[in-house]
């Protein structure tokens, strides 16, 4: 069970590597159309996961303690949306279609850019991190609610968000002059908070175990977050935004598949 585990919290981190790895098959910068329909897949994965591996067993694990069965699934949620809100006005991002300031030279306009983006996305990865965590350590908490095989949905469903999450980091660097190597370094480092938050998160609910249904609710609330204020606009912006629609649906219907199917 144990060795399940890491493998599960593992999984998510590949997918980002994955995805940072595509830079070495670049040849020039990534079209609006590619962009837009790893941004569109990505969202439909995370709205996906957020309903049926993290709010639809919160509500179930809730009600099973005896617990007004919605509390928990919507305090969590909200904490979640007011925490990421809270980061991000904390710690300042942007966006990648952003445009520099006015009077920032090129160099340092480059800098200050792909500070931002890689900062931007391992924010993001923190909750998807304690995501994967809270779902496993229910497992090893031997909750019946949460299976080994519905765990593994979600860090599979994960990873595969995350692959076009890597390449978003790596192949703009690329086309702003970074080399392919460094760019893969960024795109790849972006992920690594995940399983650290997952195991941080897997520590605490082994204390707290009360708490699982919140912390469930919690990460979906957290990812619901990262698709509204990220990833939809961004998809949405200027031409091909039917492109990003179709993605949505193409990704929520992978993800509640995988999740029914293995859950």
């Amino acid at each position: 069970m144990y060795l399940n585990t890491f493998w599960g919290l593992i999984i998510p981190f590949a997918g980002t590597t994955l995805g940072a790895g595509m830079v070495f098959f670049m040849k020039k910068n990534m079209g609006i159309k590619v962009e837009k329909s790893l941004l569109g897949f990505a969202s439909g994965v995370m709205i996906a996961a957020s309903v049926w591996s993290l709010l639809m067993p919160s509500i179930d694990m809730a009600e099973a303690q005896g617990v007004i069965a919605w509390m928990p699934a919507a305090v969590g949620f909200m904490a979640g949306i007011f925490f990421l809100l809270l980061l991000d006005t904390v710690i300042p991002h942007l966006h990648l279609n952003d445009e520099q300031p006015e009077g920032i030279t090129s160099k340092s306009a480059k800098l200050k850019k792909t500070t931002m983006l890689v900062l931007a996305v391992t924010l993001h990865n923190i909750p998807e991190g304690m995501a994967v965590g809270v779902v496993f350590a229910g497992v090893l908490a031997e909750n019946t609610l949460i299976s080994m095989a519905g765990a593994f949905s979600l860090a599979i469903g994960i990873a595969i968000q995350n692959f076009p999450e890597g390449a978003i980091i790596s192949m703009p660097l690329r086309s702003e002059g970074f080399s392919k190597g460094k760019s893969f370094l960024y795109g790849t480092l972006s992920g690594i908070v995940e399983p650290i938050a997952a195991l941080i998160t897997i520590l605490l609910t082994s204390i707290i175990q009360p708490a699982l249904p919140y912390l469930l609710s919690f990460a979906a609330g957290a990812m619901i977050y990262v698709v509204i204020e990220e990833l939809i606009p961004e998809a949405q912006t200027g031409d091909h935004s039917n492109i990003g629609t179709i993605g949505a649906a193409v990704g929520f219907v992978v993800m509640m598949i995988l999740d029914v199917a293995l859950g």
